[in-house]
This record gives C-alpha cells, sequence and structure tokens, in this order.
C-alpha cells in the first residue's frame, strides 16, 4: 500500500521525525530510509534507539495516528495506481491488500476509494512476521483460496515498491513486479522492474506469469 498505491511514505517519515525531536534526538534521512516497507515493530525499535522513550506500542499507535490525520486530509496516489486497480475491478480479477501498516490506516485509504477493489486485506497487526518475511503474502492466497480453493500462487502477482516488500513477494512464490519509489531497486532475475504503474495494463500482468490462462485474469477460467 505504501509508497506502491499511496504516496504515504512522506507522512511517516514526518511523523518519524516529529516523534523523535519530541524526545530531545534527531532524525536522518538515511535512518528513514532503513524504515521504508518495514514492518512496525521493527521500525519502532529503531526509533527507541534514536531516542524515543516509549513502548513500541506506543511509538506506533502516535505514527499511525498522524498518518492516518494526514491521509483524511489528502490521499496522495502513485501514478497509475488508481487506473490499473479499476481494470482490474472491471475485469473481474481479484486484489488483495498486502500492507505492514496496521488496519486503521489500511481501512482508511481503502475507504477513500470509488470502488471496493481489494476482497481481501493483510495488515501488520494480522500476521505474526513482517515482510521481509512471506507470511503476509502467503495469507493473502490463503485467504483468497477459501473461495477459490483451485487458486494457486502461480496465479498471483505481486506489486511492491520497498526492498522488503519485493523480499517478502518472492519469498512467497508469487510472480513479483517491483516498482521502486523512495528507496531504488537493482535489476534482479527473481523479479520484473517497472519504472512505475502509469500506463500499465491488465494484460501486461497476464504475461508475468507463469500459466498460459491464468485464473482469474482475462482469458483465465474465472476471468
Amino acid at each position: 500500500m505504501d509508497g506502491t498505491i499511496v504516496d504515504t511514505e512522506p507522512y511517516w517519515i514526518a511523523a518519524e521525525h516529529a516523534l523523535v525531536e519530541a524526545h530531545g534526538g534527531t532524525w536522518s534521512h538515511d535512518q528513514a530510509m532503513q524504515l521504508v516497507g518495514q514492518s512496525l515493530t521493527f521500525s519502532a525499535g529503531l526509533l527507541q534507539q534514536a531516542g524515543v522513550e516509549l513502548e513500541i506500542r506506543d511509538i506506533i499507535d502516535t505514527l499511525t495516528d498522524q498518518v492516518i490525520n494526514s491521509v483524511r486530509q489528502e490521499v496522495p496516489w502513485r501514478p497509475g495506481a488508481r487506473e490499473l486497480l479499476e481494470e482490474l475491478h472491471l475485469a473481474g480479477v481479484r486484489c488483495a491488500l498486502v500492507t505492514m501498516s496496521e488496519g486503521p490506516l489500511a481501512r482508511e485509504v481503502v475507504a477513500s476509494l470509488p470502488r471496493p477493489y481489494f476482497e481481501v486485506l493483510v495488515t501488520g497487526d494480522t500476521v505474526t512476521q513482517g515482510k521481509p518475511h512471506p507470511e503476509a503474502y502467503l495469507t493473502a492466497v490463503e485467504l483468497l483460496q477459501e473461495s477459490d480453493p483451485d487458486l494457486g500462487i502461480h496465479h498471483c502477482v505481486a506489486l511492491e515498491d520497498s526492498v522488503p516488500g519485493v523480499a517478502a513477494a518472492v519469498a512467497s512464490g508469487v510472480t513479483t513486479v517491483a516498482v521502486p519509489h523512495i528507496v531504488p531497486l537493482p535489476e534482479h532475475h527473481s523479479y520484473e522492474l517497472w519504472d512505475t504503474l502509469s500506463g500499465r495494463s491488465i494484460g501486461e500482468l497476464a504475461a508475468l506469469l507463469p500459466t498460459a490462462a491464468p485464473a482469474g485474469f482475462p482469458g483465465g477460467p474465472r476471468g
């Protein structure tokens, strides 16, 4: 979600700066970059090291509340994200939102959408191991399989913008598209690298799948 669909990373970074400075510390750009795509628990631990004298849960709640307030003022969409979601929705392709943000923020973003694009939400507070561990993506596939037992890992594509997110998606076995935003991503044989979602189509996603007639995509058994 953050950095792939909506550009909330600046909101997170601003919240981090404010929190560290409120506790008498300083927060650098390099430190902020270490948190992009990470679980909130991991991020809170680094903020403690930077001088924030709060419990992990309090740090997470403080950051999330500030980002939610910012999102309520403006949802900063990433280029091409809404258009691709709309095309997928109209084609009947089932979508899951997999994010390390917690439920309240994810639901705030989803509530701002013009249509119910996401059938499944997997958030950081619903998994025991955050990205780069593959649990969140494996959980999303399992939830989609509940109403479609024939759905497999090989029918799925993940769109990610961060190093931990890409690592999680690749480790889960789903076809992965990396769309770097805040932090650059190198080319690698384990994923497809796109500069942007702008102008990208459902056909380009389907072409990346290892199956000739991918389930859920146009031309597939549930397309």
